[in-house]
């Protein structure tokens, strides 16, 4: 039945593809997720008002932030290719697709890290400065846990842009899901090879919500 529906598909190369995009996503989402925060503090702790106030150093950070995330990814993945073949040693496959997809979000996600801790009732930063508690404390004990509902729904979101910008990845030779469709599906005309490639691509979006709302709704005590 599946031959007769897929008649061009191969079982082995889709589900190569598969992995690739889940190995793709999985470590993207991890290395922007932390440097996502790291940003993100630095952007709220350097702003007007906090912890280690300095516009210099807030103004470096913002327009990193700016600069990066604005950039169309197909584009940022061409930019980014001396600076690949440099570290990575390669430009085709999914190690070589790593950088750009890390430096793509995590300023996007910083962004949304920065928004998350703003919006932490500042009364409850004061009250951990009075009791003298240190700066790693007030950023571990307080602002994470405080801003941990925003910070796993925003990752959530990015995580599913991730998905996308692997299958644009795959159009340069970074393997996986987007390149199968490509390369098999549209250059070779075969339509069930693409559709395929989406509803796969569809469902990793569908299983990162459904996981996401959960863990979110898991967090927040309101």
């Amino acid at each position: 039945m599946l031959e007769q529906l897929f008649p061009n598909v191969e079982i082995d190369k889709l589900v190569e593809a598969t992995i690739e995009t889940l190995y793709m996503t999985s470590i993207s989402v991890i290395a922007t997720f932390l440097l996502g925060i790291a940003l993100g503090l630095l952007l709220f702790l350097t702003s007007k008002g906090n912890l280690w106030e300095n516009k210099v150093i807030n103004l470096i950070v913002s327009a990193f932030v700016n600069v990066f995330r604005s950039i169309p990814f197909i584009i940022l993945i061409i930019l980014l290719i001396p600076f690949t073949k440099a570290i990575v040693g390669t430009i085709l496959g999914a190690e070589a697709a790593l950088p750009a997809l890390i430096i793509g979000a995590a300023p996007f996600y910083a962004r949304m890290v920065e928004i998350a801790l703003r919006e932490i009732d500042k009364g409850v930063i004061e009250a951990a400065k009075s009791m003298g508690a240190k700066t790693s404390t007030i950023i571990f004990k307080v602002l994470i846990p405080e801003s941990l509902p925003a910070l796993v729904s925003g990752i959530t979101v990015t995580a599913i842009s991730l998905v996308g910008y692997t299958a644009m990845a795959g159009v340069v030779g970074a393997g996986g899901l987007g390149n199968l469709a490509y390369l098999e599906g549209f250059q070779r005309n075969h339509n069930d090879v693409t559709l395929l490639a989406t509803v796969l691509i569809l469902v990793i979006v569908f299983i990162l919500q459904f996981i996401g709302d959960l863990a979110t709704s898991k967090i927040d005590k309101r």
